[in-house]
């Protein structure tokens, strides 16, 4: 019964194989390849992998991007399925104004940030509240930063670009303002650290304010868990408890294959 869960990006393809399709599944291969690589995975990564006997799919790059993976996954027989944002799935109950349009990266994040949650904390049943609300931080092309109360409702979040969206944009703005990647720093002495410290300020400025309006809105610390291919830079300037869950995205679409075939 193994299950292939696929995230395509803004800026890459990832791509997890698993024994089952369950959360705590054995992972059994996994890679990543940049989008305008896509057409390599059958006679590359995917060459020789065992067929999966399902396959669910995480799409943000638009239908032209999904046909070409499909493309890709006729080297088996299986069709593929993909996710899209709901009012309710996976013990998240979607409070977007109007649910289909949040993004569906963002959904399946939060997906498995409540897996993560009800886990940790014992509850049996995604109909169960949890003892904890849940602040769940994407870093990559983009910054998204969504919180979920303890019941597992989205309460809302942020949009904000990532560091690269960031500095292209000084750069396209600023004359002459194109320098190398520098250091985080309190007080930086040169342009290339000022440049990184401003984005990394900005990201983590604003998951701390979102933390604490969380918290103010829950009654106690929520738990932070940040993914993303971005991640690593983020997290040692981020001064709240957090932690880094790089399969967030495959844990949650592993959560909604296991509630389908449960039904």
């Amino acid at each position: 019964m193994s299950f292939l869960a696929i995230d395509i990006g803004n800026t890459r393809l990832k791509w997890a194989l698993y024994a089952s399709p369950q959360p705590g599944a054995s992972l059994l291969a996994h890679g990543a390849v940049f989008l305008e690589n896509i057409e390599t995975l059958a006679d590359g990564d995917w060459r020789d992998l065992p067929a999966p006997h399902s396959v669910l799919g995480c799409n943000v790059a638009g239908d032209a991007m999904r046909r070409r993976v499909e493309e890709q996954l006729e080297l088996w027989e299986v069709e593929p399925r993909w996710v899209v944002a709901s009012s309710h799935a996976g013990g998240v109950t979607n409070g977007y104004d109007v649910p289909g349009r949040l993004g569906v990266d963002r959904f399946v994040a939060q997906i498995g940030a409540r897996w993560h949650v009800l886990n940790r904390f014992g509850a049996k049943t995604e109909a169960e509240s949890a003892p904890c609300a849940a602040l769940v931080v994407m870093i990559g092309t983009a910054v998204t930063v969504d919180a979920l109360d303890a019941s597992g409702r989205f309460l809302g979040g942020l949009i904000l670009p990532g560091h690269g969206i960031m500095l292209r944009a000084l750069e396209g703005g600023t004359a002459g303002l194109r320098v190398p990647t520098g250091e985080v720093s309190e007080f930086p002495t040169n342009t290339s650290d000022a440049l990184t410290s401003g984005g990394t300020y900005a990201i983590t400025g604003a998951i701390e304010r979102m933390h604490r309006h969380l918290e103010k809105r829950v009654g106690h610390r929520p738990l932070t868990l940040m993914t993303g291919g971005a991640g690593w830079k983020v997290s040692p300037t981020l001064e709240i408890p957090h932690e880094l869950v790089e399969s967030l995205i495959f844990d949650g679409m592993l959560a909604l294959q296991s509630h389908k075939l449960a039904l």
